[in-house]
């Protein structure tokens, strides 16, 4: 083979075609290359090797940047899937699997210097006496090796015996001990405590469904664990991720939220240790990321437990694939493309390696469910909790009655103060929930309804007492609160309107001056380990209350919360947006499910202005089972997921006229080009119409066949030119059809 097909990094669609040089190493596809392109130079990846091109004059590449492929020939194929089903130039695909740390060349595994003695005990006390007169550093250094005749760390001996490198050097010269590199894992998986545990009895149900995954091992199949919250779906997991490990293949465990990594690596690390056991997610420094992929892919990790982009990690042998709380929104890639769903591509995956894939939910994305009535999945259910934890009895509190018992606003019902009030007298836990952070959800002038808006986005801004500035939540903009109005000039700040998580903890503590509380929201986890060391704290019992934001109803096991307050969830209802009914319906269930889940009795109070919501009320049910019965109905009517795909693409553009025009222009080509058959709507502007000084509008577009309609709307984005800034984001399957 003489020419090698690349593809970019960079933003063009189709590969370049580059000769050998006849002293370039072997070339396979998956391998990163350096090539010349316009009088610079530029990296890609392999994409094809082949006799010819059907190019004149074609440059020779510079150089191979890998002695391997770093994409395996599994990882290829399913690249090649995702940039055909989701519409996404490939080699925005391979960045997506390659962390950046693996595209840096110049990146390597950290070593340090360490000390090994070369002579037996009774020689290394002899040697040590000799020298203690005459060079007393050497015999600090033989001193420390005598307690670890292992070795020691070079660091280490400097720092415990206060001598210099030179006694080390001598030393080793007189080959008393040699002085080696070592890689070091920088892997956080080694951070973290855990206490040994043992595989739990099964009850019916989770035996039922372990046997039901494991007769498809070795084989393809999608299973849909349905249980409710606390019903054990983790032990069927370890269970069977032990089978698969004892037949020496390797797994991926998705979870939604880092939040959820540091409690699933201490039940994971409990039951199988940490060598085997490498974590993934974009908190992760580039070091961190780097030495687990290599850790996975030299099959030494064979556990990666990560969030959404760890569906890509490099598993060798790959015998089973679980997705944890697969209703997740943030499975779903939606900032920049491809825009994946990890669930989907785990499926495509599973199929690929021809292994199991098992999704586990207590409120299962209404398409995952429809699959498994029809047959598609393997539907388990699990109707009971485990270790006789029994659900949390619910209450729907209405809060007008409350607003006219108050004679005003009141943050917390009667009902919620006396709950809090029991739970500290017992030393139980509470979490409050309410999807809001900040303190004030808007500023407004009394006098002309002027509301302070970011510059940059079509947001309201948020005003947080701690730090004392109005925020935009969609680009981090920044401003202190106005001392005026600025449409109107009328003297004096503008009156805050709306409550948060910041307002909530200050007025928890208003009522019980006593109470030691903990507040989990975006404004709180910005460094890295915080969720960690928030999630430590209050497990341990040093903090009676926990205030957080959808983060905390995710999983989390937490066996002293017997109290949940739900508060202010009625304005995602009214979202003109296809899930809203779902999205609320699975909120609630998941954080009510946080309550009662050790031997204590739970208690879950949703506090509300829509009482008599049909979504509220099969959720204060955990009645999933009549909720998707009424939903799915509404879904078919309209033709909405399942019983279609939907395909949203996103224009912005610093002006708003000019990006509204292409949306037209390419929604006529579409009309032009796309089967019959086909809806294609028109074109409104986005839900937030306007963020970092962008302007944005939308065709949604609605058809039963997607893989009639992805060529041509492949071949219309190849062809598609823009004019200055405008720009063009395609979403396969939204989770929204609103934002």
């Amino acid at each position: 083979m003489s020419i090698v097909e690349v593809i970019l990094d960079n933003a063009l669609e189709r590969p370049l075609d580059y000769a050998i040089p006849a002293t370039c190493p072997p070339l396979k596809v998956g391998m990163r290359v350096e090539v010349p392109l316009r009088g610079k130079t530029a990296k890609g990846t392999v994409l094809a090797l082949k006799d010819k091109s059907a190019f004149s004059g074609v440059k020779p590449l510079i150089k191979a940047l890998s002695e391997q492929p770093l994409i395996s020939d599994d990882l290829f194929q399913l690249a090649l899937w995702i940039s055909t089903y989701y519409s996404a130039p490939l080699g925005k695909v391979f960045k997506t699997l390659l962390p950046p740390s693996l595209r840096d060349e110049n990146k390597t595994h950290k070593t340090q210097s360490f000390v090994k003695p070369l002579l037996s005990l009774n020689q290394l006390r002899e040697v040590c006496e000799t020298l203690r007169r005459k060079s007393p550093a050497q015999a600090k250094v033989l001193d420390l090796l005598l307690q670890a005749p292992k070795g020691l760390f070079l660091t280490e001996i400097l720092e415990q015996a206060h001598v210099t490198q030179s006694p080390v050097k001598t030393l080793a010269k007189k080959e008393i001990v040699r002085v080696q590199e070592v890689k070091i894992d920088r892997s956080p998986i080694f951070e973290h405590d855990f206490f040994p545990t043992k595989p739990k009895v099964l009850h019916t149900e989770q035996q039922k469904a372990l046997e039901g995954i494991l007769e498809t091992y070795k084989t393809f199949a999608t299973h849909l664990i349905y249980g409710v919250t606390g019903s054990g779906k983790t032990e069927i997991y370890l269970q069977a991720i032990q089978h698969v490990l004892d037949q020496g293949q390797g797994v991926i465990y998705l979870v939604p939220e880092i939040a959820l990594t540091t409690q699933t690596i201490e039940r994971f690390k409990g039951r199988f240790g940490g060598e085997q056991i490498a974590i993934l997610h974009h908190r992760l420094s580039a070091g961190e990321r780097f030495d687990a992929w290599h850790r996975i892919k030299a099959g030494s990790a064979k556990i990666v437990i990560g969030a959404r982009s760890a569906i890509f990690s490099p598993v060798p042998d790959l015998g089973m694939i679980i997705v944890d709380e697969e209703h997740e929104s943030s499975y779903k890639q939606s900032e920049e493309m491809p825009k994946y769903h990890a669930r989907d591509v785990a499926v495509v995956r599973g199929k690929m390696a021809s292994c199991p894939v098992v999704l586990g939910s207590a409120t299962p994305c209404l398409e995952s469910y429809h699959n498994a009535l029809e047959g598609k999945y393997r539907l388990h259910v699990l109707k009971c909790r485990a270790d006789l934890a029994r659900l949390p009895t619910v209450t729907i509190i209405d809060m007008k009655r409350e607003y006219e018992k108050a004679s005003g606003f009141t943050l917390f019902s009667q009902a919620l103060i006396e709950g809090i009030k029991k739970r500290l007298a017992k030393g139980e836990q509470t979490l409050l929930f309410l999807n809001r952070r900040g303190y004030h959800t808007s500023a407004q002038c009394s006098k002309c309804a002027y509301v302070e808006a970011c510059p940059h986005c079509d947001l309201s801004l948020t005003f947080h007492r701690g730090a004392q500035v109005l925020s935009c939540h969609l680009c981090d903009f920044r401003k202190p609160p106005s001392r005026s109005c600025p449409s109107c000039h009328t003297e004096g700040p503008l009156k805050f309107k709306g409550a948060g998580t910041e307002m909530v903890e200050r007025a928890l503590h208003a009522l019980f001056p006593e109470v030691r509380s903990l507040r989990l929201d975006a404004d709180t986890t910005r460094h890295k380990g915080s969720h960690e060391k928030l999630f430590k704290q209050f497990r341990s019992g040093k903090a009676d209350v926990l205030i957080g934001t959808q983060m905390i109803a995710k999983g989390l096991h937490f066996p002293l919360v017997t109290l949940v307050g739900v508060m202010g969830l009625d304005g995602s209802l009214n979202i003109p947006d296809f899930r809203a009914s779902e999205n609320v319906f699975q909120l609630l269930t998941q954080v009510a499910g946080r309550s009662g889940r050790g031997e204590l009795a739970g208690e879950v109070l949703i506090q509300t202005h829509l009482p008599e919501h049909e979504t509220i009320k099969h959720a204060s049910n955990q009645d999933f089972e009549t909720f998707y019965a009424e939903e799915i109905q509404v879904r078919q009517l309209f033709g909405f997921p399942p019983f279609s795909h939907l395909v949203k693409f996103s224009f912005s553009a610093t002006t708003a006229h000019a990006c509204e025009d292409a949306a037209k222009a390419f929604r006529q080509k579409l009309i032009e080009t796309l089967p019959k058959g086909v809806e294609i709507h028109p074109v409104i502007p986005c839900g937030y119409a306007k963020i970092k000084g962008k302007y944005r509008f939308q065709c949604l577009i609605k058809t039963e066949k997607i893989q009639k309609i992805l060529s041509p709307i492949k071949t219309l984005r190849a062809q598609l030119k823009l004019r200055g800034d405008v720009r063009l984001s395609i979403d396969v399957d939204p989770l929204s059809t609103f934002f």
